[in-house]
C-alpha cells in the first residue's frame, strides 16, 4: 500500500516543528502558515474563525496532497495585527468555543443519565419548570 503508517499522520518526529510561518513578500500584511500533522478538520475551523475576525481581510487553507499530513493557511490582515497574532486569537476563540460545546454536551447527557435512573426527573434542561414530557420525539436529546 502507498499510504504511510497511521502514526505518521499525527505524531511529531523528534525536532519537527508543529507550525512554520512563511512571510509573504508580495502581499502586505500576509503570511502562509504551515501546520504539520493536521488536516481539513482544523484547517477549515481556523479559516472560518479567522474570517469572523474583523481585522482579517483574507483567510484560506489548502491540503497540498492527501498523503502529506499538513495544511497551509494563508492569512492577510489590515495591518493592525500580524497574521500570526490573528491566528493565535482565532485558535484561542476556537478552543473556547469547543470547550463550551463540550460542557453543553456533557450537561445534556448528564440529564439523560439522571432521567434513566429516575433520580433527575425534576431537572429540566429547557428551563420551563415542567420537566421532561412523557412523550418524546427525535428532537429531544
Amino acid at each position: 500500500m502507498n499510504a504511510p503508517p497511521r502514526y505518521e499522520l499525527f505524531v511529531l518526529e523528534d525536532g519537527e516543528k508543529p507550525v512554520e510561518v512563511i512571510e509573504d513578500t508580495k502581499i502586505p500584511n500576509a503570511a502562509t502558515i504551515k501546520v504539520v500533522k493536521q488536516d481539513h478538520t482544523l484547517g477549515n475551523m481556523l479559516r472560518a474563525q479567522l474570517l469572523a475576525t474583523p481585522h482579517v481581510l483574507f483567510a484560506g487553507y489548502k491540503v497540498p496532497h492527501p498523503l502529506h499530513p499538513y495544511f497551509q493557511i494563508k492569512i492577510q490582515t489590515d495591518g493592525t495585527i500580524t497574521p500570526q497574532d490573528a491566528l493565535e486569537q482565532a485558535a484561542a476563540k476556537l478552543i473556547g468555543t469547543i470547550s463550551d460545546l463540550e460542557s453543553k454536551f456533557k450537561r445534556e447527557f448528564t440529564f439523560k443519565g439522571n432521567e434513566a435512573d429516575g433520580t433527575g426527573a425534576a431537572d429540566d434542561p429547557y428551563g420551563t419548570g415542567t420537566g421532561w414530557s412523557g412523550t418524546r420525539d427525535y428532537m429531544d436529546f
